[in-house]
């Protein structure tokens, strides 16, 4: 169990409370427990990065992501935060995907404020997409927005894995009929193979690479044309970030290191345009989970401090434009 604690500044009151002083430790089923909460849920599982080759150690991501967020600042006075601990994979990734989507689709069914999934390996946005579509309304589109050196649309061979969550989305839009609205931003061409892109290709994945993304002047036009037509077309916004989306020198605590990456102020630039939009287009985002946090590999918590600091922003998005 994590044990919430930190810096407590008494002499500012109210307003110098942080996570860890706001934070309600609750379990799931705890009836209006979570309504006006931003809530947490982690998944301790490393067994999708070790079926996809990848460095294990991303079970204790959760954790160290909340180790980082304890002594963020509290800046919403309107919202609660609940946290209702870890799921964890030992031997059945997809029993313990199933169980933290449960636990998702009850967070979002409690209330209308963020619900944020904390890796754990990108495995976790398999759970994370199941949950969002157990809670939806029947007919309500789902759209992904994936910030990510790699598409994560492999074929299960014979596992699925790290590698697998968005071809297991799509696949699941076969079976029910609906469309597939995905989105992949920060794709490195050195970390795909050919197939992948193929696929991408075929099953519309909209996607723009790293290097196309490294060019300041032109990244956020890049994203608003190629992102604006799907928001258009969706009810309900899931978006996910893998920490292997950013140079190994800012994100070293991952299962897979890059080379390049793309900017934080970039991801954070366009959580708020997500944000911003949903007004304009029609759409809720009410979901979002941060990536292969793997602790083992991390250098002075640099990778940790990053996931949190994309979590705050995430929240005072949402917070900012609602």
């Amino acid at each position: 169990m994590f044990k919430w604690q930190g810096r407590i500044d008494s002499e500012d009151g109210i307003e110098g409370l942080r996570w860890h002083q706001k934070v309600n430790e609750l379990e799931v089923g705890e009836d209006n427990s979570l309504a006006n909460a931003v809530t947490l849920v982690g998944f301790e599982s490393d067994l999708g990065v070790a079926f996809n080759k990848g460095r294990v150690g991303a079970a204790a991501g959760p954790n160290a992501i909340r180790q980082a967020l304890a002594n963020l600042p509290w800046h919403w006075p309107s919202a609660a935060l609940a946290d209702l601990g870890n799921v964890t994979a030992k031997e059945n990734l997809a029993q313990a995907q199933t169980q933290y989507a449960d636990a998702i689709c009850y967070a979002l069914k409690q209330n209308d404020r963020l619900v944020i999934g904390l890796g754990g390996g990108h495995e976790i946005a398999w759970g994370s997409y199941q949950g969002l579509f157990n809670a939806k309304p029947e007919s309500a589109r789902i759209g992904v927005i994936n910030f990510d050196a790699h598409f994560d649309l492999r074929k299960p061979s014979p596992n699925t894995s790290s590698g697998t969550p968005f071809r297991q989305v799509y696949d699941h839009c076969q079976l029910h009929d609906t469309p597939f609205h995905y989105a992949c931003l920060g794709v490195s061409k050195a970390a795909n193979t050919p197939a992948l892109f193929n696929f991408a290709n075929t099953s519309n994945t909209r996607y723009l690479t790293d290097v196309a993304l490294n060019d300041e002047s032109l990244c956020m036009q890049r994203i608003d044309e190629l992102l604006s037509p799907m928001l258009k077309d969706i009810d309900e916004l899931y978006v996910t970030v893998c920490l292997d989306a950013f140079p190994a020198a800012q994100a070293p605590g991952v299962s897979a290191p890059s080379a390049l990456g793309i900017s934080p102020t970039l991801v954070i630039n366009t959580l708020h345009f997500l944000a911003q939009h949903q007004s304009t287009y029609g759409y809720q985002w009410r979901l979002c989970d941060v990536a292969e946090m793997n602790p083992n590999y991390d250098i002075d918590s640099r990778t940790a401090k990053l996931a949190a600091r994309l979590i705050f922003e995430a929240v005072d998005a949402i917070s900012s434009h609602t």
